[in-house]
This record gives structure tokens, C-alpha cells and sequence, in this order.
């Protein structure tokens, strides 16, 4: 048997395997997979159909290409700054709710992180619950160099890498490296062989009932219960207001700039 095909997608790839395992891939390979509005809205759809299809036991996120996610796509960004407040704030909501509507997938979701993640990519990383990284790969929060701020995927990497490890990253703009990520909380594994941690992370879900796990991992989040409603919605106000700042208009602009010389 081969794998399925779930749904067609622009920016993504979605199959099913025989025993049950979807392959979500982000494939805007020649944009290092940078999250465009399309994609944050195929993301979206995506982690609807896989929530309610009982035939999914796991996921494994994925990217084709050389970046695993360069994070938001500088042109959204550019067309978030340039939309009024209602536009902002819709932009906002559309990102936040496709990251919660992962993180609350009832399915084990697991990040194979081939390569470097920024912004959003750091965010994608931490709505899945376990996640193996290469080794040698990158990561950063360089929202700030933009004058931007990590707003809406905040709450998940908090949740994720807590206070004292978060503002080490949120406002410096500095990469780090795996070390730091798998200390923080941000990484599960560090890989030399990404093909078969993967694999044995999924032999060990096989070997569970997957009505249990749902449950249990609805449990975890609810003992912690950090990400409220109203959480979600103060990022959302956060990061319009930072997209109508002057610092972010002449940051992006400045970037735009930058390119094109």
C-alpha cells in the first residue's frame, strides 16, 4: 500500500500512510517556507481535516527545501503593515488561531526539524509536542530587528521554553544554536539521524490507543492551562500595534531596501 493523498494544498503537502501516520510538509521550498497568508489559512485547514479523522494517529511536520521555516513572509508582513487596524487584527487572528488549532490537535504531533527555524518556524516547533532537531541547525526570535515583536507565537513558546529561557531569545534577536534549545525545553532530541528518531517516536505511538491519547494530552494542557482566550486575543492586539509603529513601517521598508540593492 502506498500513501494517501488527504488534501490538496498550494503551500503544503498532507498524505496518509497505511499505519495511520500524516505527513503535514511545508513546501514553499523556494521561499524557505516563510508563512505567507495562504499558508497560514492551508495550516489551518490542515489541522481541521487531521483533528477530525480518526483514521490519523500521529503527525509528523516536515518542510521540503533548505529552511525548515524562515518564519513570517516578509511580504505579508509588508501587507499587514500597510492594512488598518481591522486588517491587522484579522491578519493577527488568522496566525494565532492556526497555531492554537495545532496545538490543541488531538493527535500526537511531532516536528522533524531538518535545518534552520525562525519567527513563525520557532513557533510551529513549539506547538507540536515532541520535537527533533538536526544537528546544526539554527534558530531565533529576530522580530525585534524588524521592530516587530514575537507577539502572537508567544504564548506557545513560553508555554514551551518558559520565562527564564524566553528572555534570553524574545528581545535580543540572537540565534541559538541546539544546545540551547534542547535545554530550554524547545527541542526533544537533538538527530544525527532524523529518519529513525522519528521513527521510533512513532512505534512507540503505534503501540498506544489513540483515544487515550487525545485524552491524555488534552489533560497536559489542561493542568497547566497557560493559554487562555484571553491570552490569544492580547497577542493579537500586540502585534497590530506593533504593525502600526513607525519602527516596524521603517524596519520592513529598510529590509525591502536592503534586497533589492
Amino acid at each position: 500500500m502506498t500513501d494517501s493523498t488527504l488534501a490538496t494544498y498550494e503551500t503544503l503537502a498532507l498524505t496518509l500512510d497505511p499505519r495511520g501516520i500524516a505527513h503535514l510538509v511545508l513546501n514553499r521550498p523556494e521561499k524557505h517556507n516563510a508563512m505567507d497568508a495562504q499558508m497560514i489559512d492551508e495550516l489551518h485547514d490542515a489541522a481541521k481535516l487531521l483533528s477530525g479523522d480518526e483514521r490519523v494517529r500521529a503527525v509528523v511536520l516536515s518542510a521540503n527545501g533548505k529552511t525548515f521555516c524562515a518564519g513570517g513572509d516578509l511580504g505579508w508582513m509588508q501587507d499587514q503593515a500597510k492594512k488598518d487596524r481591522a486588517g491587522k487584527i484579522a491578519g493577527a487572528r488568522k496566525l494565532a488561531d492556526m497555531l492554537f488549532a495545532l496545538n490543541i490537535l488531538p493527535k500526537p504531533l511531532i516536528a522533524k526539524v531538518h535545518s534552520n527555524a525562525f519567527g513563525g518556524g520557532v513557533g510551529l516547533m513549539a506547538v507540536c509536542d515532541i520535537t527533533i532537531v538536526a544537528e546544526g541547525a539554527k534558530f531565533g526570535l529576530t522580530e525585534t530587528k524588524l521592530g516587530l515583536i514575537p507577539a502572537t507565537i508567544g504564548p506557545f513558546v513560553v508555554d514551551r521554553m518558559g520565562s527564564a529561557f524566553a528572555r534570553q531569545v524574545f528581545f535580543t534577536a540572537k540565534s541559538f544554536d541546539t544546545d540551547f534549545a534542547l535545554r530550554s525545553g524547545l527541542a526533544s532530541k537533538i538527530s544525527n539521524n532524523l529518519d529513525d528518531d522519528i521513527e521510533a517516536e512513532l512505534s512507540a505511538i503505534l503501540q498506544t490507543k489513540s483515544g487515550a491519547v487525545a485524552s491524555a494530552k488534552a489533560l497536559c494542557q489542561k493542568l497547566f492551562g497557560s493559554i487562555t482566550q484571553e491570552t490569544i486575543e492580547e497577542t493579537i492586539e500586540a502585534l497590530a500595534d506593533r504593525w502600526e509603529s513607525e519602527e516596524a513601517r521603517d524596519g520592513i521598508a529598510a529590509f525591502f531596501e536592503r534586497r533589492a540593492n
